[in-house]
């Protein structure tokens, strides 16, 4: 297999893995701390590889996520474009950020996404989410550092661009 469809293939695999890893049930009392899995990938590839992530890919992947979580179809598709959108914007910033300060742009990323998702929920006729629901957020931005790396390293060992 050439390497540019083992590339390929990497990519679209992180994507898939997101989407499933949206989907794991937690119990109840974890559920606050579950990070927006396919947020988190979707910003790696959108600092990494410049060429690939756009705001199709993004709205497809929302429009997947929107139709495995069984929620208003266009949902997650908003709000993954909004953040892909703002990452490729500062990309060329982001990447040259010590990681601490990574962390804390991805934070505000999230953060930004929760706000989204409340105003679309509010509009919807929703009520208001308890506290424990901006947990999320933190937690991806914990999260960020080990992932970044985790992913970077997978991608050397392979040998993909």
């Amino acid at each position: 297999m050439n390497k540019q469809r083992l590339s390929l293939w990497w990519f679209i695999g992180t994507l898939v893995f997101a989407l499933v890893s949206m989907l794991v049930p937690l119990p109840g009392v974890l559920e606050p701390f579950k990070p927006y899995w396919p947020a988190l990938f979707l910003l790696y590839w959108s600092l990494e590889s410049e060429d690939r992530v756009t705001l199709g890919l993004a709205f497809m992947v929302g429009l997947g996520a929107d139709l495995l979580n069984g929620v208003v179809l266009g949902e997650q598709a908003l709000r993954l474009c909004a953040l892909v959108f703002i990452a490729l914007r500062f990309r060329s910033r982001l990447r040259f950020f010590p990681m601490w300060q990574q962390a804390l742009a991805v934070l505000a990323l999230l953060l930004n996404d929760r706000i989204l998702l409340l105003i679309v929920r509010v509009l919807a006729g929703g009520t208001l989410p308890p506290a424990s629901w901006w947990i999320s957020p933190f937690v991806g931005a914990a999260l960020w550092p080990f992932l970044f790396l985790l992913l970077d390293d997978l991608r050397a060992r392979l040998r993909i661009q």
